[in-house]
């Protein structure tokens, strides 16, 4: 069940981040609106996962959960720019979250 949570967080995460693009500095309303409460909620789940998880284990998968939701909005929303190299980055990224979980 944390680990579930600690996804949960991750995947709020990733709707902040995305949501920060919307915001165009947060002076549009209903995007900072969301992205706010995305924000609190991301915060909020990440803190119930640290009760049972290390500090480093349950950050590193939060903020890698993160980075690969945000790099695949930034794909499929804004079209940027798919390379080998970021393919292969957010694979070593995966791999890590994957090593921390199972050590």
């Amino acid at each position: 069940m944390i680990w579930l949570i600690l996804l949960l967080a991750g995947l709020l995460e990733v709707v902040w981040a995305t949501g920060l693009k919307f915001t165009h500095g947060f002076t549009r309303l209903f995007p900072s609106l969301i992205t706010l409460v995305a924000m609190a909620g991301s915060f909020y789940l990440l803190g119930l996962a640290m009760r049972s998880l290390p500090l480093g284990t349950a950050y590193a998968i939060w903020v890698g959960i993160g980075v690969i939701g945000a790099a695949i909005a930034g794909i499929i929303l804004f079209r940027e720019p798919v390379s080998t190299l970021k393919i292969i980055s957010l694979l070593l990224i995966v791999a890590g979250m994957v090593g921390l979980k199972l050590a």
